[in-house]
């Protein structure tokens, strides 16, 4: 009696394996072939069951039932190596030659359904293994049978080693439950153990409890192959896939480690209740849920950039939806972990503003010197001018009532005194002037002020500004205007001439101190741009500054440079201008172009 109830048993668990396959809607091949071995199970013990209700009863001979099992018996091996090889591929594409895996169980049947003709397969047909007398085929079932069967084991043992987590114990639990009826069967062949025939479909009813443990705990039946598996684990993105009621059925490892959660924990778990229990505020989970409900009716991949506030976590969500023939079965969400990134980028920012300031400082520095330089020369002159009139005063002033000072006398010491005079209106003009473009270049130094210019304003203000270090290095700026002096430009003016100025100064170093030098400053016109040429004669720049120029702080100045002014000067361009900076450079010199679209 418990034998019957064993095998009753085992045939109820089969038969809820099946339906529970069919109402999940599984497609995967994997699942379709395990379905059969369910199948091919079933067909060898129901057969069983009837014979132990009723063979004795009605007097059947107890072989005719294996007529029936022994379809089961003789196809479930195939199965099982379809199994192992659908678990470690993924997926297998059936070829012709795998038909030849079928010769020997239907030569199995026939022999066994005409046996009576040539005992082939038994001698005597018996319940009980000890008493059974095989005939010689029998011999060849049990090897070709036993050989598939471990075929199809080795297989899933042998991922079942390379893979990780719960693959490994998913794996286990389906070679334990498989091992254990082929042992029996092996001692009950073999007569070690005496036993019934019934023993070795009810020692099945461990392999199918083993199976669906691993089916619902595991997932057996919708993994992935295990070598996708480990790539998707080893990303360094976050990966989870909802189904159409947003619950998950399938994630990375990246995922469980992002959200410090457990894989039994979130498995067939409502997405949005996971998220609730995460730092996520409530309008962060809104606005994730809406995006998901967009790709319902669309192809398009929504991008969302979040900020968890609650413990200052940063994620870019890539959101899509998975499709088969125009209908949506799921959702993917890709998330990655930005929280590092985002650090970067405002350390950067912050490294950049200490850059700026930086560059503003050595730009006061260059102005105070500039200023230095340029009204050195004017006040000197005026006092010079001031000790002339001076002298010329006194003179002026002893001639008077002086019978042989004549009136022509009188005038040219007037003539004198009006030509001091002039020099120093002169003097005081460009001291105007220089203050004038200084203190432009000053407001910049705190904020950015975007203003139209012309060409002429611009050309002045770097003539004004570099005159002094020009002289001083005995280098002439020959200036060519090739567009209309009053073409407009908006932007940065001071920003713009500072530019120019550290380029005009980069071609005086480039002659390293060697007198009577030219400079060319060429402006032009290309299309709808303003090109500005600063273009020396000096030796070229070497390989290894072009390579790095405008990409880091390097200096074409030696220990004389700082790296600032070029590496800003290209980011001014780029940032007030929305312009760009090239050069060319050879042993016959070096040009720098400075775009300026006109808008």
């Amino acid at each position: 009696m418990s034998t019957f109830l064993l095998l009753l048993f085992s045939a109820i668990i089969i038969l809820l394996l099946i339906v529970f396959i069919n109402r999940n809607k599984t497609n995967n091949q994997l699942a379709k072939i395990y379905s059969f071995t369910l199948l091919f199970t079933f067909v060898w013990v129901a057969p069983l069951l009837f014979q132990m209700a009723f063979a004795q009863k009605y007097n059947i001979p107890p072989i005719y039932f294996d007529y029936v099992a022994y379809i089961g018996i003789c196809f479930l091996p195939i199965n099982v190596l379809f199994t192992g090889l659908s678990y470690s591929k993924t997926h297998i594409k059936f070829k012709v030659k795998y038909l030849l895996l079928f010769i020997i169980p239907i030569l199995t049947l026939i022999l066994l359904w005409t046996n009576d003709s040539h005992h082939l397969l038994y001698e005597t047909y018996s319940i009980n293994l000890n008493e059974c007398q095989t005939g010689p085929y029998m011999i060849v079932h049990n090897i070709y049978s036993y050989g598939l069967l471990f075929i199809g084991i080795l297989y899933l043992l042998r991922f079942s080693m390379r893979s990780s987590g719960f693959f490994s114990k998913q794996s286990l639990l389906i070679i334990i439950g498989i091992s254990l009826p082929i042992i029996v069967n092996i001692l009950g062949t073999f007569r070690i153990v005496p036993m019934t025939i019934y023993v070795t479909p009810i020692s099945f009813t461990f392999a199918m409890i083993c199976t669906a443990f691993a089916i619902f705990k595991f997932d057996f039946l919708s993994t992935a192959p295990i070598a996708l598996q480990r790539i998707v684990d080893g990303m360094s993105d976050g990966y989870v896939v909802l189904n159409n009621n947003d619950v998950v059925i399938d994630f990375n490892l990246t995922f469980l480690k992002m959200f410090k959660t457990r894989d039994e924990d979130i498995r067939n778990q409502d997405f949005f209740n996971l998220l609730s229990h995460t730092n996520f505020s409530k309008n962060e989970i809104n606005k994730i849920a809406d995006n998901i409900n967009k790709t319902k009716n669309s192809d398009s991949t929504f991008v969302m950039d979040k900020k968890r506030r609650r413990d200052n976590k940063y994620f870019h969500i890539e959101i899509s939806a998975l499709k088969t023939e125009n209908t949506k079965i799921g959702t993917l969400l890709l998330i990655k972990d930005t929280t590092q990134h985002m650090r970067d980028l405002k350390t950067i920012k912050e490294n950049q503003s200490l850059l700026m300031e930086r560059e503003r400082l050595a730009s006061l520095g260059q102005l105070i010197g500039g200023i230095a330089h340029n009204l050195k020369t004017p006040i000197m002159s005026i006092s010079g001018a001031a000790e002339g009139l001076t002298d010329l005063i006194k003179e002026y002033d002893a001639s008077i009532g002086d019978p042989e000072v004549t009136i022509d006398d009188h005038h040219a010491i007037a003539k004198d005194m009006e030509s001091w005079v002039e020099k120093i209106k002169d003097y005081t003009s460009y001291m105007s002037d220089v203050i004038t473009a200084v203190k432009g270049q000053a407001v910049t130094l705190s904020e950015n002020n975007n203003i139209t210019f012309d060409i002429e304003e611009l050309v002045k203000r770097v003539d004004i500004l570099m005159r002094h270090e020009l002289k001083n290095a005995l280098t002439t700026l020959r200036t060519t205007v090739n567009v209309d002096k009053g073409t407009v430009l908006t932007g940065d003016i001071t920003s713009l001439v500072q530019v120019i100025n550290n380029m005009i100064s980069n071609s005086i170093q480039a002659y390293k101190g060697k007198p009577n030098q030219v400079i060319d400053l060429i402006i032009s016109k290309n299309k709808n741009s303003i090109i500005i040429a600063v273009k020396d004669y000096g030796p070229g720049l070497s390989e290894e500054v072009k390579k790095k120029l405008f990409k880091e702080m390097i200096t074409t100045k030696g220990k004389n440079g700082t790296g600032l002014g070029l590496f800003m000067s290209y980011s001014t361009i780029r940032a007030h201008f929305n312009g760009n900076i090239t050069f060319e450079s050879d042993s016959n010199g070096t040009t720098f172009y400075i775009t300026i679209p006109i808008v």
